[in-house]
């Protein structure tokens, strides 16, 4: 037995007891669907023998791969899988395979895919009107930021087209806002903390604030002004958050990227009187953890603490791009007429296809689910992994749940794709990312279970080699 540690949240609605299925044959590759897709909610994973569709399909995956190499700039390592549908929980590639996605696009596809709602109001969107610019209003961008600001502690709705992009407009609204309430210091604050295993965007401003050094050093020198501090502690960042030094601390309440890692109420308490006190803006960067995925409408309210401004992304507009940064009429009083701006961004048919996401998700009935869905998962993964000796800890909120291991997770990753199932890693490469679509049923949760246990011992086939 190992040490295993699960860490529990703390909502308090009992798991639903939904039939559990088997399946069996979880170390084979996954059946070959024949022109159409099944409708049950657990996978098949019998082995037929490849028909002429099967063997077009992987003539067709090789070529795709090999054109890719050659037209597209490498800077993805890619799955050697080529995607071509997708249907609820369940994605399908060229050659008539099935998946089970835990992955939802690096948890943006938060209705699972072809959502009928969000479908219908692309469609009718894309009928009407697509993009004017922000020279203009559009009936669809105001009434999204109406509804963010009536679902949050906002006050101002800022649209962007990524999470990058929404950190980005941040950092400029909050060295603007210490300009603007400091008028006449020689050199108003410029400063920024963020924290170990932290993630803010790929861009050169959120680049600086993301803690993997391996991300900056290629294309250093960065932003510069920002200082690392370690995640939870209190005292280390005590010493940091200066008056007149502090312009903004950036944090995530759940960590995504750097391992699923989740912030103590004590923590962001402590952020939220340090930085009233120096004079420093509080931002929470949500674009992974925020709407909906801890089983919360905003991560954030977990834990009874509120910033003055949030970033988001992933999830809002089903697949689309977009980005928003919320703010409170504090900080957006300082900004002014092309301070920021952008082309693209709140656009009528981004803006669409979020309103029929953010209609679902804020349901406290669809919420309620993701909270169930969570506790249930986890449930099942510590009476499944818990035994495991590489397993070391099973933790997340609502469906944002990392499986921390002893070793790499790369090959459970290849064997649970082998077997149906598309989950991602996290942290130093040894943490099990799920971040389902919310829709997800407690009997596919079944599934992936299952195959994730019987994926875990290829640990001890790689480092036994």
């Amino acid at each position: 037995m190992s040490s295993l540690h699960v860490s529990q949240n703390t909502i308090s609605q009992p798991p639903l007891n939904l039939r559990r299925r088997c399946i069996a044959n979880l170390g084979r590759e996954v059946r070959l669907i024949k022109g159409r897709r099944p409708s049950a909610a657990c996978l098949s994973v019998d082995v037929e023998a490849p028909d002429a569709a099967s063997k077009l399909g992987i003539l067709k995956s090789k070529e795709v791969m090999e054109t890719e190499a050659k037209v597209l700039l490498q800077t993805y390592a890619r799955t050697p899988v080529v995607l071509t549908s997708g249907n609820g929980c369940k994605l399908y590639d060229t050659e008539g395979r099935e998946y089970l996605d835990l992955s939802s696009g690096i948890a943006v596809n938060a209705l699972g895919h072809g959502d009928e709602d969000w479908l219908k109001a692309v469609v009718d969107q894309a009928g009407t009107l697509t993009h004017v610019s922000n020279l203009y209003y559009s009936i669809p961008q105001v009434e999204l930021a109406k509804r963010l600001v009536g679902s949050s502690f906002a006050d101002r709705v800022f649209f962007t087209n990524s999470g990058t992009e929404a950190n980005e407009a941040a950092i400029k609204f909050a060295r603007k806002f210490q300009r603007h309430n400091h008028p006449d210091a020689k050199e108003p604050a410029t400063g920024f903390i963020s924290f170990t295993n932290s993630f803010h965007g790929r861009t050169m401003g959120a680049l600086a604030l993301t803690s993997k050094e391996h991300y900056r050093s290629p294309f250093e020198p960065v932003m510069p002004g920002v200082t690392f501090v370690e995640y939870g502690n209190i005292q280390a960042t005590k010493e940091l958050i200066q008056p007149g030094k502090t312009a903004a601390v950036f944090v995530e309440p759940i960590q995504g990227e750097g391992g699923i890692y989740s912030a103590s109420k004590e923590f962001l308490q402590f952020l939220r009187t340090a930085c009233d006190d120096a004079g420093a803006l509080l931002v929470f960067d949500e674009v992974q953890c925020g709407l909906g995925r801890t089983g919360y409408l905003w991560a954030h309210e977990a834990y009874g603490v509120f910033p003055d401004i949030m970033t988001l992304a992933k999830p809002l507009a089903g697949g689309l791009p977009i980005g928003a940064a919320l703010m409170t009429e504090r900080v957006a009083s300082a900004i002014a007429f092309g301070d920021h701006g952008s082309t693209f961004a709140g656009a009528p048919l981004i803006c669409s296809a979020a309103l029929a996401v953010l209609d679902k998700i804020s349901n406290p009935k669809f919420l309620n689910s993701v909270s169930k869905k969570g506790i249930y998962f986890k449930n099942i993964l510590k009476q499944k992994l818990g035994g495991n000796p590489h397993v070391r800890e099973i933790r997340g909120l609502g469906l944002i749940i990392g499986i921390e291991l002893d070793v790499s997770a790369s090959p459970v990753v290849d064997a649970c794709r082998n077997s149906g199932l598309l989950i991602l890693t996290a942290g130093k490469g040894n943490v099990v990312r799920l971040v389902p679509p919310l829709i997800i049923t407690e009997q596919e949760l079944d599934v992936a279970a299952d195959i994730l246990s019987q994926a875990l011992p290829v640990l001890d086939e790689t480092n036994s080699n």
